[in-house]
């Protein structure tokens, strides 16, 4: 039978309801013939609910500790969803990131996957079992628990699609497959029918949340086809990522370079001084640095021990203030000056920093001014309003 690995996002596992709906979408393909694997996040804001309680016993947690903590909710949600399959009267079993043979760095909180030994998996699957898996999280050489950032069930899943060569890795969640911006405030947001590992990755990678941007890269290196579709729209569309994903988007604002969308981070720090050593010690990764400048963004979603950040900047006297970003992805858009001057024109704010590479341009700007500025840059780049003027 043709094997199909699948990932649920927390939000399609928030309660005993979805988790059982889940479920029946499974044993229906089951049923239909394929070989599954799934991997599971932890339901709902389990994992926010955890580093809260995290937060109020230290300051500033433990790395280690908070690895052990964290991991537990993603073994919530594949137990629970293993017993659902099997009162559905299917064979279901789950296992740990541990279990199921994935191998990462020994890096705390933030660690990424070296190789995958699915002996386990294997073998449950030819005993006819559903494996449900917990993403997030595998065990380094050291034999200690580790996660893998947020959004590190993606890679999971891809790193298992690759391992066992499946057909199809098809990632699930509350949104039907990639748009030109976040659908939740852009209204006039549109899907994409496909998009290249290259802006997928420069979307992940300033804020757009359906992919993990280490689950791209991991993909595009394995050459795995992904999928974003839809939880409960059984017969969703959705987006695919592929290498040519960019050849079938119509719209371009000139020969060469095609926008995929407008991707935003509301809560950042920009920083500027000496601050690559400290990102470094604390395993932390700025999303636009000016070298020249000495100066940098940093989301602060993978942040977990702020306190601690905030300290050593002071102490070692780099500037930091809190900010968003807002960036416009496309193919070759950052080799053209005139892209660069006409997106900050429309930007209705100051500019704290750029930043320009081959298929992304970013502004730092004020978190206040994120929202409509994200809109400014929608209208302009994706709907096309006042572009013709301009070629």
């Amino acid at each position: 039978m043709a094997l199909f690995v699948h990932k649920y996002g927390g939000s399609s596992l928030s309660d005993i309801d979805k988790i059982r709906r889940v479920a029946e979408r499974i044993v229906k393909e089951k049923a239909g013939g394929k070989d599954l694997v799934i991997v599971v996040s932890a339901m709902g804001d389990t994992t926010d609910t955890l580093l809260d309680m995290a937060n109020q016993m230290s300051d500033s947690p433990p790395r280690r500790e908070l690895d052990m903590l964290l991991s537990v909710g993603e073994r919530i949600s594949m137990a629970l969803l293993s017993m659902a399959i099997s009162e559905a009267g299917f064979q279901a079993i789950s296992l740990t990131g541990s279990q199921c043979g994935i191998i990462t760095t020994d890096s705390h909180s933030n660690a990424r996957v070296v190789d995958v030994r699915p002996f386990r998996v294997q073998d449950e699957l030819e005993k006819g079992k559903i494996v449900i898996v917990a993403g997030y999280q595998g065990t380094s050489y050291r034999r200690e628990v580790t996660t893998l950032g947020r959004g590190g069930s993606d890679t999971t899943a891809v790193a298992l699609a690759a391992a066992l060569g499946a057909q199809a890795c098809e990632i699930y969640s509350d949104v039907d497959g990639i748009y030109s911006a976040d659908p939740r405030i852009i209204v006039d947001a549109e899907r994409l029918e496909s998009v290249s590992y290259e802006e997928m990755l420069e979307l992940s990678k300033s804020g757009a949340r359906v992919l993990n941007e280490h689950a791209v890269a991991f993909a595009q290196k394995k050459g795995i086809a992904l999928y974003a579709k839809k939880t409960n729209l059984l017969d969703s569309v959705g987006t695919i990522i592929r290498p040519d994903g960019a050849q079938d988007r119509v719209r371009a604002i000139e020969e060469g370079c095609k926008v995929a969308g407008v991707s935003h981070i509301s809560e950042g720090f920009f920083i500027r001084g000496a601050f690559t050593d400290i990102l470094d010690d604390m395993a932390l990764a700025f999303l636009t640095y000016n070298p020249k400048e000495s100066e940098a963004f940093l989301s602060l979603e993978d942040v977990h021990d702020r306190a601690e950040l905030e300290a050593r900047l002071t102490s070692a006297g780099v500037h930091f203030e809190r900010s968003g970003l807002v960036s416009v992805v496309g193919q070759n858009i950052g080799k053209s000056p005139k892209w660069i001057r006409l997106g900050t024109d429309k930007i209705e704010t100051s500019v704290l920093s750029f930043f320009a590479g081959t298929n992304r341009l970013s502004w730092v700007i004020k978190s206040a001014e994120v929202k409509s500025s994200t809109q400014c840059l929608h209208d302009f780049f994706v709907k096309n309003s006042g572009l013709d003027q301009n070629r």
